[in-house]
């Protein structure tokens, strides 16, 4: 990847760059799953946080868990959450909005004083198109876009995943990025795109100090 992909997977649709990459170590939890599917969940989201060389527990002494999954069939599932209204700010209308475009997933962040990834929100409703996703694609797809703070737009027209001999893996460049992100000598967040310079250096470094 050159400078100006990486620029524009972090380049919103307002034209502000922002990347960001977790603080603490990631606690999930996942609500709507069937008990066979969960351990497909966690495990792509520890295969990914491995692959960023970042850090899981079990338990965030501030918030209990940071990283929750939430899957539906309808977004009107969500009103019936008890506490979530206090964890998603106006969160009525955004289930407006949600039912509105027929969307079919959002993700919410919360953020440090630092500008670090603090929590994660991922809302998944499993309608007619996502329903036909192997529960393995879903998950690494949803684990990969939560690892960083990535653009609102910038898959649009690119794949995070691949197929490799049958199996579906995360493509080898944005996992190079997501490797590179969490280096320690990159900052936990950035505002300014000479960024992407930057992160194509420590991919061409293959991480090495």
């Amino acid at each position: 990847m050159d400078a100006g992909e990486i620029e524009a997977l972090f380049t919103r649709g307002d034209g502000a760059y922002l990347c960001a990459r977790w603080g603490r170590p990631i606690v999930p939890v996942v609500f709507g799953l069937a008990d066979d599917t969960l351990p497909v969940v966690k495990g792509a989201i520890e295969a990914v946080v491995g692959l960023a060389g970042h850090k899981m527990d079990v338990l965030d002494t501030e918030l209990g868990a940071n990283l929750m999954f939430f899957f539906v069939r309808e977004w009107d599932e969500l009103r019936g959450v008890p506490r979530l209204a206090e964890l998603i700010p106006d969160l009525e209308a955004l289930l407006g909005r949600l039912e509105a475009g027929r969307a079919n997933q959002y993700r919410a962040f919360r953020f440090e004083a630092s500008g670090a990834i603090k929590a994660a929100f991922v809302f998944v409703r499993l309608d007619a198109e996502l329903a036909e996703v192997p529960a393995e694609v879903l998950a690494l797809t949803q684990a990969v876009q939560v690892i960083l703070l990535w653009s609102d737009v910038g898959f649009d027209g690119r794949r995070a995943l691949a197929n490799a001999s049958g199996r579906v893996v995360l493509r080898p460049e944005i996992g190079a990025l997501v490797r590179a992100c969490y280096d320690p000598v990159m900052p936990v967040v950035a505002r300014d795109a000479s960024h992407a310079l930057r992160l194509v250096a420590r991919m061409g470094l293959g991480g090495q100090p």
